[in-house]
């Protein structure tokens, strides 16, 4: 996804120094112009806007935080953004660190998977303060189509922690649904006809049920960075004191479709669990 975004700068005139752990894969960056760097830290001493797309709240914490990050090399006056989806109180944390530095942080994680980020209309969730959301958001344009503020820093995680329960629960009832059509004797693909334009009607139901139906457990979204964001979203709802049995059984069944050896597949490779 975070090639796909960069892309997307790069062609609107916006000049790029870039790094990855796996430099191929910035390839077709370098060849448009982007300038590589060694770390993340030359990146940050190199540009007045740092954005981050990371894999687990353990890298966000190493690359913004640890020996050698982003902030012991910005300058004051950098504007930090974190696109990957991590923990709202690791967002304030960093938030929190970045103004000793006299920098602006801020969480803005995103929906709409990599088919969004290659087209640029990802939702992007936005924590941080209402200058640096206004700073950010010409950039932010440009990598999506849906971009809200949603408050000071950490908001724009909880944000997109909610859209993740939603999206666990709604899969365990496209599941089911279609687990209960074949039972019942129905095609299910007949069945996707009926109801998916009706009160039961989802991106989920239109989109993936015809995937797991084909089989088809190709990557979308990794069921091992599914079950990352379900165990952000347990953690942050006990913070609140907020029950959440549907949240609580999505993760326990992503768990088990991992260790069943799907934790590279796609989300709707749920499914197997209801057929295998």
């Amino acid at each position: 996804m975070g090639a796909s975004m960069a892309s997307h700068l790069a062609g609107a005139g916006h000049p790029l120094s870039v790094f990855n752990r796996t430099k191929a894969k910035a390839a077709r960056l370098l060849e448009n112009g982007a300038r590589w760097c060694e770390s993340p830290a030359e990146v940050a001493a190199a540009s007045k806007v740092v954005i981050t797309m990371l894999g687990y709240p353990g890298d966000v914490e190493d690359v913004y935080l640890g020996d050698g990050g982003i902030l012991a090399a910005a300058r004051p006056g950098t504007l930090l953004v974190d696109m990957t989806t991590s923990s709202p109180a690791l967002a304030r944390k960093v938030a929190d660190k970045a103004a000793g530095y006299r920098c602006e942080a801020m969480d803005a994680p995103v929906s709409g998977g990599d088919v969004g980020a290659r087209e640029a209309r990802l939702s992007i969730m936005a924590g941080g303060s209402a200058e640096a959301f206004e700073r950010a958001r010409p950039i932010f344009s440009v990598m999506g189509r849906t971009i809200v503020h949603q408050g000071p820093a950490g908001s724009g995680q909880a944000c997109k922690m909610a859209n993740q329960i939603a999206i666990a629960s709604g899969m365990l009832g496209v599941c089911e649904s279609m687990a209960y059509a074949r039972a019942a004797g129905l095609d299910p693909e007949t069945v996707l006809e009926s109801i998916g334009e009706g009160a039961a009607s989802s991106w989920s139901l239109s989109n993936l049920a015809p995937r797991m139906l084909r089989e088809d457990v190709e990557p979308g979204f990794y069921v091992k960075h599914f079950i990352k964001d379900l165990g952000i979203a347990l953690e942050s709802a006990r913070e609140f004191g907020t029950d959440l049995p549907g949240l609580a059984l999505a993760h326990e069944l992503y768990r088990k479709l991992a260790a069943r050896g799907f934790e590279d597949a796609g989300t709707q490779a749920l499914f197997r669990l209801y057929t295998d």
